[in-house]
């Protein structure tokens, strides 16, 4: 990695272990502070555990030191998440961009791409070829997941914030799928009018925390995009709606998946049944156990 900004290794050891202990006081996970580290110094895990690194005359970074220094107090002090600060999370085998625009992708988000995959091996694999929308793209996790998981389809990312679907596009750009989804700005969809009975499935994680729930999410959260949370007075507002709406956009037979919180199955169950144009209705767990899925299919 060529870089103007450097460090000496003793001067970079020295200085996580004063950060280590600044991370334990403020009970921030220290592992936080390598993931910093590999990133910004470009140092792997095994030079961070066995402190390897402290050998070197000089380690290359990304930024200057008195930045990471900066970055490292903001994680501390305003506890902005550490994947803003890195300016990247992993997600499934990817790496996406992010920033303060987008939503963080969760890691229990990586199954809507696995539940998709089976819903089609046991239903219908043509559906594999067809066009599929992602919406509410965010960072274009989803919408890159599909694609990477669907060589023969086109994904088409909606979301509603220019700034997420810069992100979005980026992301799709560095990981070579550009030319394999297309992206919209707009409300849901709004913007994929042209396709209406056409698509083969609707893949969403639409905001779906209740309002007044919102100042009592963790101060990390804080930092996020409340568009990408914020699901109305009930949660179901985004659902609500992705319910009611789809049936005029998906083809028949389709797949219909979204993300959902804890304790929304129920009515989220309910509504689908009550609009009447789906069948066979799944609520499927995460990798925790949490009833975080909620898939169905358009009847034939």
């Amino acid at each position: 990695m060529s870089s103007p900004h450097s460090i000496s290794g003793l001067d970079l050891w020295q200085w996580r272990i004063e950060a280590r202990q600044q991370a334990i006081a403020a009970t921030v996970p220290i592992t936080e502070l390598d993931w910093l580290l590999e990133e910004i110094a470009d140092l792997d895990r095994l030079s961070l555990r066995l402190e390897t690194f402290k050998e070197r005359s000089h380690i290359p970074l990304k930024i200057p030191f008195a930045d990471l220094q900066q970055r490292w107090q903001q994680r501390l002090q305003e506890r902005v998440p550490i994947q803003y600060l890195a300016g990247e999370t992993p997600w499934r085998h990817l790496t996406l961009r992010v920033a303060p625009g987008v939503l963080i992708p969760r890691p229990e988000t990586e199954g809507i791409v696995d539940l998709v995959l089976a819903a089609m091996r046991d239903r219908d694999p043509s559906l594999a070829q067809g066009h599929w929308a992602d919406l509410g793209t965010g960072s274009g996790a989803i919408a890159i997941g599909l694609a990477d998981a669907l060589p023969n389809a086109t994904i088409h990312a909606v979301d509603f914030s220019e700034d997420a679907l810069a992100i979005a596009q980026h992301n799709a750009q560095t990981l070579g799928f550009s030319h394999r989804i297309r992206f919209y700005q707009g409300s849901w969809f709004d913007p994929l009018s042209y396709l209406k009975g056409q698509l083969s499935g609707m893949v969403s994680n639409p905001p779906y925390i209740p309002s007044h729930l919102i100042p009592t999410l963790q101060p990390e959260v804080q930092h996020e995009p409340h568009l990408a949370l914020d699901g109305g007075t009930d949660g179901l507002d985004a659902i609500r709606h992705l319910v009611a709406i789809a049936p005029h956009s998906l083809k028949p037979g389709a797949i219909w998946v979204i993300e959902m919180m804890a304790g929304q199955a129920d009515a989220v169950t309910q509504l689908l049944q009550q609009n009447g144009h789906y069948d066979s209705i799944q609520v499927h767990p995460d990798l925790a156990g949490i009833e975080r899925f909620a898939l169905a299919y358009l009847k034939k």
